[in-house]
């Protein structure tokens, strides 16, 4: 939250807020005047589990959870054996990530029924392509606010 204090900017982090959320400064104060703030949330073990792919695999789980819920998620979880990076694979190993997609997928399937798992399904797609996008920025050496 940014306050006019004397002319200039100044960022103020409250506590409590948002408890899923961490927040650090970064850098120095920009031309504008104000303070950079870097917030970092905080993901549960089956959102971490989610692998980054390359983005045309991305798009086609996307566009399968779309329209046969868990089915794009089913899928991504062999792209962890084969070789897809994910946040959890260094603390829990390739296996554990492997069977957190599939306990994703099987959520999305069986939770369909109520639209639950339709909707959880397709947000789940699109963080798989936001993660091929950031993701293939970084490999190419482009900014991450681009």
């Amino acid at each position: 939250m940014a306050q006019k204090e004397g002319g200039t900017e100044q960022a103020r982090i409250k506590r409590g807020d948002n408890p899923g959320a961490k927040a650090t400064m970064v850098g120095a104060p920009t031309a504008g005047g104000g303070i950079v703030v870097e917030v970092r949330e905080k993901k549960g073990p089956l959102r971490a589990a989610i692998p980054t792919m390359p983005f045309p695999v991305a798009v086609i789980c996307l566009f399968l959870n779309t329209f046969i819920p868990g089915l794009g998620t089913f899928i991504s979880a062999f792209t962890v054996l084969c070789g897809a990076r994910s946040e959890l694979i260094s603390e829990r190993g390739v296996c554990c990530v492997f069977w957190l997609n599939v306990a994703a997928a099987l959520i999305q399937i069986l939770t369909a029924v109520i639209m639950v798992g339709w909707i959880m399904s397709i947000f789940w797609g699109m963080d798989m392509v936001i993660l091929a996008i950031s993701d293939g920025y970084r490999d190419q050496g482009f900014p991450q606010d681009v």
